[in-house]
């Protein structure tokens, strides 16, 4: 169950400061201000990660798994599978773990 959030605290700014804050929070891609001061205040710092990467990662780890099972539906129906759509498979395969990597590696650094 959530924590029931009933308690204020009222903080005196001025106009630049809190402009500050509103362009911070905003180029961290956050829209609440209470969740943005609440994350700063308790935690200290906002990460803000670009998943375009994982997103194509998600999109050919799909699109690997529907030409996995095509390959093995054509398999179990001809008895065989073309070698030309096991390099392809392995193409993306082998792309997929690159993006992993790379992935990794900038979470890392962090």
């Amino acid at each position: 169950m959530r924590e029931k959030r009933d308690e204020t605290i009222i903080l005196r700014l001025s106009k630049t400061e809190k402009n500050r804050i509103y362009e911070k929070m905003l180029s961290m891609g956050i829209r609440s201000l209470s969740a943005y001061i609440r994350k700063m205040a308790l935690d200290g710092y906002c990460l803000h990660l670009d998943l375009k990467d994982l997103q194509r990662m998600a999109y050919l780890l799909q699109m690997c798994s529907n030409n996995l099972n095509q390959y093995a539906k054509a398999a179990n129906e001809n008895g065989r599978v073309y070698a030309a759509d096991m390099e392809d498979l392995q193409q993306r395969l082998d792309e997929l773990i690159e993006i992993g990597r790379q992935i990794l590696s900038r979470l890392a650094d962090l």
